[in-house]
């Protein structure tokens, strides 16, 4: 099963979402905005791939917050911080299997999926 995690409206997820439609492959779509996301899944992501790199921090959400939110980030803290600004969470985070891959990069995506 492949699943796609993200927000309906980011042009990055659209993107991802037309290469994984144009390679064949069926994703299912979890918007964590509308849909949540929990504490569990964050922090497995995050154990996976590594909070740093979960953590949108270029992102409008990250940048806006008060600078005592972005301080000091740990693991933990990134988790509960992306678990009350899921927007603060890197778009998309594509789980086929046991991969999960952050961000959009066709090739990587291509690499993952056996296409060329």
């Amino acid at each position: 099963m492949t699943t796609i995690y993200g927000i309906a409206n980011c042009d990055t997820m659209k993107t991802a979402r037309a290469w994984l439609a144009g390679a064949g492959v069926e994703a299912g779509f979890h918007d964590y905005k509308k849909q949540g996301v929990t504490a569990e899944l964050l922090a497995a992501w995050a154990d996976r791939v590594g909070w740093e790199r979960l953590l949108n921090r270029a992102g409008t959400t990250f940048r806006k917050l008060p600078d005592a939110a972005k301080a000091e980030l740990d693991r933990d803290r990134a988790v509960a911080l992306m678990l009350a600004h899921p927007s603060a969470i890197k778009r998309p985070v594509l789980v086929h299997g046991d991969a999960v891959e952050v961000g959009f990069d066709p090739a990587r995506y291509a690499a993952l999926f056996g296409r060329s």
